[in-house]
C-alpha cells in the first residue's frame, strides 16, 4: 500500500516506533500530531517535530490505517511457490529513508531454503547494509524476519550481516537506478 506523501495522522494511542536513521525505540503519546511521509510494505514513516519515526505495520491501527492482510499458500503450493512468496515478502522491506525494497537495493546477498521437511522449511539469508553502521540496521533484518515468518510453513529464519563484498550503487536492480535517477 502507497499512500500520498504528508498525509496529516494523529495517534489514538501511545505506540512504540522507531528514530530514524538512528534506530533507538521511541514511545510516541496518544494525541501526536504528525505526517506520514512514505507507506511502503506495511510500515509507515511519519514526520513528527522535525524528526522522521518509523511505525511497523503492527501498529498501524495508532494512526488510523489498516494492519497488513495474513499470508496464505495456494492449495498444492510448492518449493516453487514458497521461494517464490519469499522474495516477494522481502520486497515488501522498504528502507524507511528512501522508497526502496532491499531486495531492489541489492541487500540480499544470499537467500537459500531448506525444504526437507515441507510443514517447517528452512530459510538462511545473507544481506548487507548501505552503510556498515546504519542505525536502522537490525530494524531491516527484524522486518524481512517477519515478513518471511508470515509464510505458512517457514519455521526457521537465520538472517546474518555480510559486508563482503561491499554495498555499492551498481548493486541496484536497473528500476532502482531509475527510481533515482541513476539511469
Amino acid at each position: 500500500m502507497q499512500m500520498p506523501s504528508n498525509e496529516a495522522v494523529t495517534f489514538n494511542r501511545d505506540c512504540e516506533a522507531v528514530l530514524i536513521p538512528a534506530g533507538d525505540t521511541v514511545e510516541i503519546p496518544v494525541g501526536t500530531q504528525g505526517n506520514i511521509t512514505q507507506a511502503l510494505g506495511g510500515s509507515f514513516t511519519v514526520y513528527i517535530a522535525g524528526n522522521l519515526i518509523r511505525v511497523a505495520g503492527s501498529d498501524a491501527d495508532a494512526i488510523g490505517q489498516p494492519e497488513p492482510e495474513p499470508l496464505t499458500l495456494p492449495e498444492g503450493a510448492g518449493n516453487d511457490d514458497v521461494e517464490a512468496l519469499a522474495w516477494e515478502q522481502m520486497r515488501t522491506v522498504y528502507d524507511p529513508e528512501i522508497p526502496i525494497n532491499v531486495v531492489d537495493l541489492g541487500l540480499i546477498y544470499r537467500c537459500d531454503f531448506d525444504h526437507s521437511d515441507p510443514s517447517a522449511r528452512k530459510v538462511d539469508i545473507d544481506m548487507t547494509l548501505t552503510a556498515p553502521g546504519c542505525g536502522m540496521g537490525d530494524i531491516l533484518v527484524d522486518d524481512v524476519r517477519s515478513k518471511i515468518a508470515m509464510i505458512p510453513t517457514i519455521e526457521t529464519i537465520n538472517i546474518e550481516f555480510v559486508f563482503d563484498p561491499p554495498w555499492n550503487m551498481e548493486m541496484m536492480t536497473d528500476a532502482a537506478k531509475l527510481q533515482v535517477g541513476m539511469l
